[in-house]
């Protein structure tokens, strides 16, 4: 299946690819291998679509939608975390106000490297 094809069953893209990781610290998380996912409230890149980190280039190789009462441990530590609830309180503080709700549905990216 090409990356065409996947992409032809979700829905438009809600922001662009420059958008995906922006927080310093989480920056430096995928340029250390650290963080291979992030999610976000909306759809911010295409399978296939390539996101410049400090001259470095990542793949998304995975788009799908998830809830956050769906979230593992092991998904925490994709985003660079040690558990869900260090996941969860980091995200809480980013958002002072924001309830966290199990049935919200997050977009997921996950990417990797691109190797020459």
């Amino acid at each position: 299946m090409t990356n065409q094809q996947q992409n032809a069953g979700l829905p438009p893209k809600t922001c662009s690819i420059d958008r995906l990781v922006t927080v310093k610290e989480d920056v430096q998380k995928v340029l250390e291998g650290k963080k291979t996912a992030t999610r976000r409230n909306g759809r911010y890149a295409d399978i296939g679509e390539v996101m410049t980190l400090e001259g470095k280039n990542f793949v998304v190789e995975r788009v799908y939608s998830q809830s956050l009462g769906e979230l593992t441990d092991e998904q925490a530590r994709q985003e660079g975390y040690d558990s869900l609830e260090d996941y969860k309180q980091s995200i809480l503080s980013m958002h002072p106000g924001m309830p966290w709700l199990p049935q919200m549905r997050v977009w997921v990216h996950e990417f990797r490297p691109v190797t020459d």
